[in-house]
């Protein structure tokens, strides 16, 4: 049945859980507190000033000094003209045919090419296995995220949109870009907190997705959830367990697809910003399925129901 002559789809107003109230105080917490003579023990200077820095600014960092190392990863860098920062190359490979154009076309682009001995190779990978190469990738290029929704607009007339929510395994990450990318998906939406980068993990596993599929970074996923509804999308989000079966679900038209994460799914606020709640029949004893698991058969059901045809403008 054509989705024109349904009309739009009716939203549901979601239910907000009711939270519970503060706690009672104990009558042992208004005891008095003995006092202590004597001076307080201090903590050394650095630890009573130095703050642990966040999951998510360990994330950052991680990203901005993120390392590829070994041969055959650096030089599929190299053949698709990543940007590198930097190469860090022992002699005998410096000079070797098979790597000597593509270190000097890198360094056309703006690389810095050092030529090191192992034992400064075994301090970067802190002792992996580097096959006498390291380099250093420079951060991900993001696309703007209004100019997503524009290109998979212009690209598609249904387009399909991937959002990750709270996903930090960059193998469930690479692996679905690569599913996405595979079944003709216009690009993927990522939050700036609780969820990996495009990391070198995540560019060896996406195997090459990268260089032809967009990927947005947003500040919050909620507004952004919004904004595509703005824009004509319907949300679903992969629920195990919960929702409708996601075969008997109208899946034409624009669609955002939700991929939560690979512990807890979809947290509660975003799932009070779905359209619809899916899940994926399952007949044995295992409650649920991986991440990247999940978002191929979520994503193949979607594709089957339009035939595989992706209609470019």
């Amino acid at each position: 049945m054509d989705n024109a002559s349904q009309g739009p789809k009716p939203r549901r107003k979601p239910t907000r859980p009711v939270g519970k109230g503060p706690r009672a105080s104990s009558a042992r917490s208004l005891q008095p507190i003995k006092k202590y003579r004597g001076e307080p023990k201090k903590l050394p200077a650095p630890l009573a000033h130095q703050s642990l820095p966040s999951l998510d600014e360990t994330a950052t960092a991680e990203e901005d000094n993120d390392l590829i190392y070994g041969r055959h990863a650096v030089l599929a860098a190299l053949e698709a003209e990543r940007q590198l920062n930097r190469i860090w190359v022992v002699s005998n490979l410096m000079y070797d045919a098979r790597y000597r154009i593509q270190l000097m076309a890198a360094k056309a682009r703006g690389t810095v090419i050092d030529e090191v001995n192992n034992l400064r190779l075994n301090q970067l990978t802190h002792g992996a296995s580097h096959q006498g190469i390291v380099a250093q990738v420079a951060p991900y290029h993001y696309q703007d995220f209004d100019e997503l929704i524009a290109q998979a607009k212009a690209q598609c007339a249904d387009p399909v949109l991937v959002i990750i929510d709270s996903i930090t395994d960059p193998h469930n990450l690479g692996a679905i870009i690569r599913t996405a990318e595979a079944f003709g998906a216009q690009g993927l939406i990522l939050p700036q907190r609780r969820t990996v980068g495009v990391t070198s993990t995540v560019m060896k596993v996406a195997a090459g997705a990268l260089e032809h599929f967009a990927i947005a970074r947003v500040v919050n996923l909620s507004r952004a959830l919004e904004d595509l509804k703005k824009a004509g999308f319907w949300i679903y989000g992969t629920a195990a367990g919960q929702g409708q079966s996601i075969e008997q679900t109208d899946l034409r038209g624009p669609v955002g697809l939700v991929i939560g994460s690979e512990g807890e799914g979809l947290s509660l606020l975003t799932q009070r910003h779905c359209d619809h709640l899916l899940s994926i029949p399952l007949a044995g004893k295992t409650p649920s399925l991986n991440a990247s698991v999940a978002a191929a058969i979520s994503l193949y059901e979607i594709f089957r129901q339009r035939g595989f045809q992706k209609l470019h403008l």
